[in-house]
């Protein structure tokens, strides 16, 4: 068996319990972001490419389960076990409105155009905040089947999706009339949806099965099944022909999104990755686990000449200027 190349992350400290939601905003004039949550109950900002940390929310009273950013990056929104959703000013890091419920909140998820926040939880049921009217009674759609473990927008805002914590199938609601219109079958219960970046695509993690539906027909696509059971699974945004997923056994895979074949095996991680996500341009993607790290990961090729181990003892060839910026951008993300 011909031994793969070791990739070399950028570890992200700061959170003190496992982290559990990564969302990456849009490209922005000012670069980009990655948004984490944890079950320490304060979301983490940084700068989605290096991994620095930016700012931490702090206000929530329980475990945070879900969060996210704005088209803009300049709100965050995040759905906790404190029976609230907030409402973040990601520039100050102020609460902006605090949406309370009658249980936990699992899922989060801002409209495309920014105005309205969606949620769902352990109350089965699916909440739609405008958010011109923070205090306005939110609109109640349909229940859920169960308790609501994702939730998405596509169609330009048009339809959402939710998948149960309990059962299996991702639905998908009409917003207009407030009806639940599909349901795409799944043997397990579905623990990450994704919208692709392109809208062509919904991204599904079930079990040890990753499956790509049509996002305008909702046919099946392709599925293909996970060495281990999976939580999380993620399209790259630009080319569309690979994905990633990661699960309990802690590595993160790499598949050739037209084959299914593995093409990378990142290891690193020391407890079940939880949250995958590519970044927007798909240059890197970001990881979460149950050890309280993000670790951000290169797509690229390695280069050949790297040593296949990063843990030698010093350094067998002559070190680039390049390899030491590099490596001290490492020690800097990971002192925090």
């Amino acid at each position: 068996m011909d031994k793969k190349k070791v990739a070399v992350p950028l570890v992200c400290h700061g959170h003190s319990r496992p982290v559990v939601d990564l969302f990456y905003s849009p490209i922005t004039p000012d670069g980009f972001f990655l948004i984490s949550a944890s079950k320490d109950s304060t979301p983490m900002l940084r700068n989605g490419e290096t991994g620095d940390w930016i700012g931490t929310f702090e206000g929530h009273k329980g475990a945070v389960w879900s969060c996210c950013l704005d088209a803009h990056a300049l709100r965050a929104a995040s759905a906790s076990a404190d029976f609230t959703a907030k409402l973040w000013d990601a520039l100050t890091g102020d609460v902006l409105h605090s949406f309370d419920h009658k249980h936990i909140v699992r899922a989060c998820s801002f409209s495309e155009d920014t105005h309205f926040l969606l949620t769902g939880g352990f109350e089965k049921m699916l909440r739609i905040f405008d958010l011109n009217r923070p205090d306005a009674p939110p609109r109640e759609v349909e229940h859920s089947p169960g308790s609501v473990r994702t939730v998405a927008w596509l169609h330009s805002d048009q339809t959402i999706l939710s998948s149960c914590s309990d059962s299996g199938g991702v639905r998908l609601w009409d917003v207009r009339s407030g009806k639940m219109v599909r349901t795409l079958e799944t043997k397990s219960p579905v623990t990450s949806a994704e919208v692709s970046k392109d809208g062509r695509y919904i991204t599904t993690a079930d079990g040890s099965s990753v499956k790509f539906w049509d996002a305008n027909h909702f046919g099946l696509v392709k599925s293909y099944d996970m060495p281990c059971n999976v939580e999380s699974a993620s399209l790259e945004p630009k080319l569309g022909d690979k994905f990633i997923a990661g699960g309990e056994d802690m590595w993160i895979r790499l598949f050739d999104f037209n084959t299914g074949e593995e093409i990378g095996c990142n290891k690193g991680h020391h407890g079940p990755v939880h949250c995958v996500r590519f970044s927007p341009g798909g240059e890197s993607y970001a990881s979460g686990s149950e050890d309280g790290t993000v670790r951000i990961w290169q797509t690229g090729p390695l280069n050949p000449k790297e040593k296949e181990s990063p843990l030698s003892n010093g350094p067998s060839k002559p070190i680039t200027v390049e390899e030491i910026g590099t490596k001290l951008e490492d020690l800097k993300v990971g002192r925090e």
